[in-house]
């Protein structure tokens, strides 16, 4: 018996594809499973359409593509990556999941409080995360804090090193801060 699934537009993460050098494969094709809108820029449309890939937007101009592709068109602005943020957000996206080369935190924070934002580069998971955030995680996971919170207190963590902390038992972990949200990391 097979199961059928209703994914309704905009449900699923739009995926953002602005750098594939340091990205897994496997990952990469984890993340297409669910059928999400691809956004692809100048620098990794060539590889998307190599490997078969379907996208949907392109941030680029139509010069530059192949004549036969349908293909949703944005001219990039000053930059590829907050030009698709910006239609994504506009478009009324609530999430997205970005795969880059260069981990730029600036670029993504203003986007943080209209949509989920998930950047993934090299071998970490970033996630923009509010006071109160918990998450179940298993023994011994290792987390990175990029953006320093401010009257931080924790459950569920131990220090390792300056800015890094290990999961202290399989379950859940909380965080508290005031700040508006910080950048966490996890290790792939």
């Amino acid at each position: 018996m097979s199961s059928h699934h209703i994914v309704r537009e905009k449900q699923e993460p739009a995926l953002l594809i602005a750098g594939l050098d340091t990205f897994d494969d496997e990952l990469l094709g984890q993340l297409l499973e669910w059928s999400p809108t691809v956004i692809c820029t100048a620098d990794t449309m060539d590889k998307m359409l190599s490997l078969g890939i379907k996208v949907d937007w392109y941030v680029g101009y139509k010069d530059e593509l192949p004549e036969l592709l349908d293909i949703k068109v944005i001219a990039p602005g000053e930059d590829a990556v907050t030009t698709a943020l910006t239609n994504l957000s506009s478009e009324g996206y609530p999430s997205v999941n970005i795969i880059t080369d260069e981990l730029e935190l600036d670029k993504y924070a203003k986007f943080t409080g209209r949509m989920d934002v998930i950047i993934f580069c090299g071998d970490i998971k970033v996630i923009a995360i509010r006071s109160g955030f918990s998450k179940w995680k298993p023994a011994g996971d290792r987390l990175k804090f990029l953006t320093l919170p401010h009257n931080f207190l924790y459950t569920g963590l131990t220090p390792v090193k300056e800015n890094v902390y290990r999961t202290t038992h399989d379950g859940f972990y909380s965080l508290q801060f005031s700040d508006k949200f910080i950048f966490v990391a996890e290790y792939l």
